[in-house]
């Protein structure tokens, strides 16, 4: 199987949905004439013209609400953030009016629209470009939050995303758009809401997304240089959460570690957490652990930064603790 970018996985799920559907299109800062802010829609502009891959003033708030209302009258936008920090200038086009929209109206109106675009920690950006969002959109009703980690979940959960007749929050990585990985030529979709257990284990249950599981699966390949076999799963989407997935694997290892580059207080991980404490507690043979960014802006020193986020020592660190062997 053929190999490509997350980058271009991503163009691909674009531009494939909108050859299929003429009411896709594609709207933000940088997208056209620069191909991009990170090149994920290089060559758009070209295939499909400057009516379907739009430039944006940068107004944030103004072009979401342009796309709220484009998505109210038939058409399926994408939206793209160059970094989800700005969407907080479109807060509350995205909460008040895209994701309240369908209960307000009593079912009459639709907003099949895609947010899109890079989150989190990227290197030495300051604190005001690298914060994690994914809880925060996760807690409000009417969105789906989906944060793929492999070029093949991304290409089929943006397809997804893009027929969805719901709001969608698609969550990327600066740091993994050029990561490649094995993506088919033929067609195909992933449901939104559907975990996948990126590697079986018998000994601890591993959970994160998004470029987290770059850690998760570093730690379980450092574990089981120790005898410690980790099953690893990855959320792809933390509204829905896959929770059913994620009980099962606690039934049968009996311990749980959750990785998640967020602020500790009201994250996934304590969702989580909660819900596997609630169902599965009878299971768990010790304390769930978690793991999340010190609870402080990211710094700008790579020393600091190493510091605050997550790590495969401090994974491994964890995993060791809840098997009581530390």
């Amino acid at each position: 199987m053929r190999e490509i970018q997350y980058r271009e996985a991503l163009r691909e799920a674009m531009s494939e949905e909108m050859r299929r559907d003429p009411s896709v299109f594609l709207m933000g800062e940088e997208v056209a004439e620069y191909n991009g802010a990170y090149k994920v829609s290089q060559g758009m502009l070209d295939e499909f013209g400057p009516e379907r891959v739009l430039d944006t003033p940068i107004a944030e708030l103004g072009f979401t609400g342009l796309g709220v209302g484009a998505a109210m009258n038939g058409l399926r936008p994408i939206v793209e953030f160059m970094t989800f920090n700005f969407s907080l200038v479109a807060i509350d086009q995205i909460i008040n009016a895209a994701a309240k929209m369908y209960s307000m109206s009593g079912g009459q109106y639709h907003v099949p629209i895609v947010f899109r675009g890079a989150t989190g920690n990227a290197g030495q950006l300051g604190a005001q470009h690298s914060q994690n969002f994914e809880n925060w959109y996760a807690n409000c009703p009417g969105l789906k939050v989906v944060v793929p980690f492999t070029p093949y979940d991304a290409k089929g959960l943006l397809k997804s995303s893009i027929r969805d007749n719901d709001p969608v929050i698609f969550m990327e990585s600066e740091l993994m758009y050029g990561d490649k990985g094995e993506v088919p030529q033929e067609e195909y979709l992933i449901p939104i809401g559907q975990a996948d257990i990126k590697r079986a284990g018998t000994d601890v249950t591993l959970v994160s997304f998004g470029k987290m599981m770059k850690i998760a699966l570093a730690a379980a390949a450092e574990l089981e240089k120790e005898g410690i076999s980790a099953e690893v799963i990855d959320l792809r989407s933390v509204r829905p959460i896959d929770y059913a997935t994620i009980v099962e694997s606690v039934k049968k290892t009996n311990r749980l570690v959750i990785v998640e580059e967020a602020w500790p207080l009201a994250s996934i991980s304590t969702e989580i957490a909660y819900h596997v404490q609630k169902h599965a507690f009878d299971y768990l043979d010790a304390p769930i652990h978690r793991i999340t960014n010190a609870d402080a802006p990211l710094p700008y020193a790579p020393t600091l930064i190493q510091a605050i986020l997550p790590n495969i020592e401090r994974a491994v660190k964890a995993v060791k603790q809840v098997m009581y062997k530390d």
